[in-house]
């Protein structure tokens, strides 16, 4: 019941995201705006003051990291052998590996983590995800380079590959462990005013991800947008649980971790195949159906997770 009583609410907003744009209330002159703002203020200012006001060495598990980000990989390797048997057309593979295990951490996974976790797994899940996002980012840029028909899109991938670097999650969650590890004291004035920016953070983020959604495309690529979805939400987070509870790990320290993997394809697989000229259908597919799905399968993982 408490699962249904964190999820549904999440979800609710990111429906009311999606009618408003149907009806008008959220146009594309406001849609890129709001989510600069929300991307590269509101959220870091969250993870930022969240990370710096626990403690790195309490919070931060590496068993949890290692694990997770080998399932990333293992993912990774088993959806490019899977496109290969399964014959899917080169053009489409960059996307669909990456649609694959490229999950939505930024608005959705912490999302969930902090409505579910409460603000002790927000921290934790704050710190795997500036890991995994460079894990992941770099895995992406790695298969859309090798697919990719462009030549030009050698200079596209050192670009995208830095621009990765200075992705505003990884800053602010690297930044906030630096503090925390530093055990800085930050200005009341200024802590105060990142906790009104926060504020913002995950309903905007959850009415945008609504917004975005677009169903039309699913029809065109059903195969590779099925089972890149099944590979994200159902292979990736079981194959992590079997080895958070093959070591033992409690769920209060594995629970950050399986959220954020069970997190439906990141609406930066759209931008990234655009940018090195992969299949740009596929990607839009792929985030509106495990987006649409994901209201079931977070509940299973979770659910699940913690018996």
């Amino acid at each position: 019941m408490e699962v249904m009583v964190t999820i549904i609410p999440i979800f609710t907003i990111i429906a009311l995201g999606w009618i408003a744009r149907v009806k008008g209330f959220l146009p594309d002159a406001f849609m890129g705006p709001a989510n600069r703002l929300v991307y590269y203020w509101a959220i870091p200012a969250m993870i930022f003051r969240s990370i710096y006001q626990g403690s790195f060495r309490m919070h931060f598990n590496p068993r949890v990291l290692f694990i997770s980000a080998g399932c990333i990989v293992a993912v990774f390797f088993l959806a490019f052998l899977s496109g290969i048997i399964a014959r899917i057309d080169k053009k489409l593979m960059g996307s669909f590996i990456q649609s694959s295990f490229h999950g939505n951490l930024g608005y959705i996974g912490l999302a969930v983590s902090y409505y579910y976790l409460g603000k002790e797994g927000f921290v934790k899940a704050g710190i795997l995800a500036g890991f995994i996002m460079i894990l992941q980012n770099f895995l992406a840029v790695v298969v859309l380079r090798l697919y990719s028909d462009n030549t030009a899109s050698k200079m596209n991938a050192r670009s995208v590959f830095f621009g990765v670097m200075a992705n505003p999650v990884i800053v602010a969650a690297m930044g906030g462990i630096l503090v925390s590890l530093g055990q800085f004291d930050i200005p009341i004035v200024v802590d105060r005013s990142l906790n009104i920016l926060s504020g913002m953070a995950l309903p905007m983020a959850l009415l945008l991800i609504g917004a975005s959604l677009s169903f039309k495309m699913i029809h065109h690529r059903i195969f590779p947008v099925f089972f890149s979805s099944v590979f994200k939400l159902m292979l990736l987070p079981a194959l992590a649980l079997l080895f958070y509870t093959a070591f033992s790990e409690s769920a209060d320290n594995y629970l950050p971790g399986l959220i954020l993997l069970a997190s439906p394809t990141a609406t930066i697989v759209y931008v990234m195949a655009q940018e090195m000229k992969n299949d740009t259908q596929l990607p839009v597919a792929t985030i509106s159906l495990s987006t649409l799905l994901s209201v079931l399968t977070f509940s299973f993982w979770i659910m699940v997770g913690t018996r």
